[in-house]
């Protein structure tokens, strides 16, 4: 089995900040929190843990009840936050899942967007359709719990097509943040590093990934783990 799995936010797409935007309308809105606070880190986590995070610092009970509302208000917020956001996919990404349609390798999400947050993103930017399965931040707080998710869902999506199983697995995890190079390490994937986020090659490249990319334009060096 070979297998890529995407983040998305830095990695495939930049939304010109609609989650945030999207999260702080949540806030101020459903929990007259006028203004989030900035010392709460979105890159490379799960919107579970930056939700129960920013409840934490506005005195908001993390609850399962509280963790709910957030999310219906987050989700029916978001595709006006990524209308009015100043998007675009990011370079090399269409070339790249072209490549991959026609190559034997299985791709999917490893993403720290709830599945509907996830939906909607790529939805707006014409890419859902390219993702046949993935790991999602709807009930996980750590990135490591979602890379195992994305992992299970990506046997289960050979398992259920009736596509041969191999001896061989190889997985790659493609990401923009130090956490997408942990979480790869913490499934025994290949970890691709891509410098198209907010975190510095210089940042990513102390992780050690098997590969770090400038951007997906040029991707010979990470074709060469899948297609022979």
């Amino acid at each position: 089995m070979k297998t890529v799995l995407f983040d998305i936010d830095g990695t495939l797409i930049l939304t010109g900040g609609a989650g945030q935007l999207a999260f702080a309308q949540t806030f101020a809105t459903d929990f007259g929190v006028p203004i989030i606070s900035k010392n709460v880190t979105f890159a490379g986590r799960s919107d579970r843990a930056i939700a129960h995070e920013l409840m934490r610092v506005h005195d908001i009970d993390p609850s399962e009840a509280n963790w709910q509302r957030f999310r219906a208000g987050y989700l029916a917020r978001l595709p006006g936050a990524l209308r009015a956001g100043n998007g675009q996919v990011l370079p090399g990404v269409h070339a790249l899942l072209d490549r991959l349609q026609h190559a034997p390798v299985h791709v999917g999400l490893l993403t720290g967007n709830v599945r509907e947050g996830a939906q909607s993103k790529l939805s707006h930017y014409d890419l859902w359709h390219r993702f046949a399965f993935g790991g999602f931040g709807d009930d996980c707080l750590d990135r490591n719990d979602i890379a195992s998710l994305a992992l299970a869902a990506a046997r289960g999506h050979v398992s259920s097509n009736g596509i041969a199983a191999t001896h061989e697995e190889t997985v790659v995890v493609i990401g923009d943040t130090e956490s997408d190079i942990r979480c790869a390490r913490a499934i025994g994937a290949i970890a691709v590093a891509v410098a198209t986020g907010l975190t510095s090659a210089e940042a990513l490249a102390a992780e050690k990934p098997d590969l770090l990319m400038e951007n997906l334009e040029d991707a010979t060096a990470l074709l060469a783990f899948l297609v022979p």
